[in-house]
C-alpha cells in the first residue's frame, strides 16, 4: 500500500502523466508519419512501375520490327497495364 501511496504524491504523479502523455504523443505522430511516407513511397513505386514497363515495350517493338515477327506494338499494352491496378481489381 505505501507503493500506491508514493505513486499518488504530486511530486511522483505529475511528471509520470507528463512522461506518459508525452510517449503516447510521439507514438502517435511518428505512427502517422510512417503511415504517409509509406502511402508516398507505394505511389512511387507504382510509377515508376509505368516507366519500366513502357521502356520495356519499346524495347520489345524495336525487337520485334529488328526480328520482322507480325504481332507489333506491345508497348501501348504493357505501359497502361499495371499490377497494382490488376490486384485491387482482383480483392473486389
Amino acid at each position: 500500500m505505501s507503493f500506491f501511496n508514493t505513486l499518488l504524491k504530486p511530486k511522483v504523479l505529475v511528471p509520470l502523466t507528463a512522461n506518459i502523455v508525452t510517449i503516447g504523443s510521439a507514438t502517435y505522430y511518428l505512427q502517422s508519419k510512417i503511415s504517409y511516407n509509406l502511402e508516398e513511397q507505394e505511389a512511387r513505386l507504382d510509377e515508376i512501375e509505368g516507366t519500366l514497363r513502357g521502356h520495356i515495350g519499346l524495347i520489345e517493338d524495336a525487337l520485334d520490327r529488328i526480328e520482322k515477327k507480325p504481332n507489333q506494338n506491345h508497348q501501348e499494352r504493357l505501359y497502361s497495364q499495371r499490377a497494382r491496378d490488376e490486384k485491387k481489381g482482383d480483392q473486389k
